[in-house]
């Protein structure tokens, strides 16, 4: 591992042990065995490499969301929702700290240009990827509608799941419940 990807690696642990407003330059340093100046060469600033960072856990969130993906999926888009959101949940103990460090990106998006633009290229191509394993058809056979809708339907389940289920696993509804009561307001 070159110093950059260890810097990188440093920021990412930091991120998750304490948060990107409590992370220093020094905290960073001190888990990589770098120096200070090995930050502004690689980086820029300790912010850029903080960025860097979030958007790299906020990545490998969403690998994480795309691996609880089962391909037994079947009785209809209800039943797959269900099954990815159980999927989703059973991962997330595993996953903890990069949900954590994910979430930070949303507050930086709001601070850096960079890292609202590559969530929003995230969340175009998830909304796209969770109507086609909503709807059961290929990717490229997405409706910009339906991304919109379907797509945006299940993003806001997962990140609303996961956030309770971060703040309180054993408050957080479970992927039958949150299904029980889509089917509810549905009727």
């Amino acid at each position: 591992m070159g110093q950059r990807e260890a810097l990188l690696a440093g920021a990412k642990q930091c991120l998750a042990e304490r948060g990107y407003a409590h992370t220093t330059a020094r905290d960073i340093v001190g888990v990589t065995g770098a120096n200070l100046a090995a930050i502004g060469y690689h980086f820029g600033s300790k912010d850029a490499l903080l960025n860097a960072a979030v958007i790299e856990t906020f990545e490998e969130w969403g690998d994480a969301v795309a691996s609880s993906v089962t391909t037994d999926l079947d009785g209809g888009p209800g039943r797959r929702l269900e099954h990815f959101l159980a999927g989703l949940l059973a991962a997330a103990p595993d996953k903890r700290s990069v949900l954590v460090a994910s979430v930070q990106a949303y507050a930086q998006a709001e601070f850096a240009e960079e890292v609202r633009r590559r969530l929003l290229r995230i969340y175009a191509e998830s909304r796209r990827d969770l109507a086609a394993l909503v709807l059961e058809v290929d990717r490229n056979e997405v409706s910009a509608d339906d991304a919109r809708t379907v797509g945006s339907l299940a993003l806001a389940l997962i990140n609303g799941v996961m956030l309770q289920w971060m703040l309180d696993p054993s408050a957080a509804p479970s992927a039958e419940e949150l299904s029980r009561a889509i089917r509810a307001v549905a009727a």
